[in-house]
């Protein structure tokens, strides 16, 4: 099954909203993709100075929250101490990865595309202490 309209036009948004990172696409089976960004500058809290971040965006979006988002697996602060609150290992796409639990409880459909989620989630990424 193609992926369907309203993920489609997530994708678009996602490529216009981190223009010129790569984006990378799989259709699932279902009218959804798994989308990887690459090239997702960091703050100099971390060790690494850049980071993919992957996610599933469903058939049911926009009705459904993109959720989780994933990161390099080696990601590491650069103080040392853990990555912390809503982090934990995981896999995405074959690759290994950090999940970023950062659900949006109260979701929006109208408003709270995939493209703000994921701006959310860097920004979230880039200011933790």
């Amino acid at each position: 099954m193609a992926i369907t309209r309203e993920v489609a036009a997530a994708i678009d948004g996602i490529r216009t909203t981190v223009d010129p990172s790569p984006v990378t696409v799989r259709e699932d089976a279902e009218g959804g993709a798994y989308v990887i960004v690459e090239s997702i500058a960091l703050s100099d809290a971390y060790e690494q100075s850049e980071t993919w971040i992957g996610f599933h965006v469903t058939f049911q979006y926009p009705y459904a929250d993109v959720y989780p988002h994933f990161v390099r697996g080696d990601l590491a602060r650069r103080d040392g101490q853990p990555l912390g609150e809503a982090t934990s290992p995981s896999s995405f796409e074959g690759r290994v990865a950090i999940q970023l639990s950062r659900r949006s409880n109260r979701l929006n459909p109208a408003v709270d595309t995939a493209a703000i989620k994921l701006v959310k989630v860097i920004q979230w990424l880039r200011t933790r202490p």
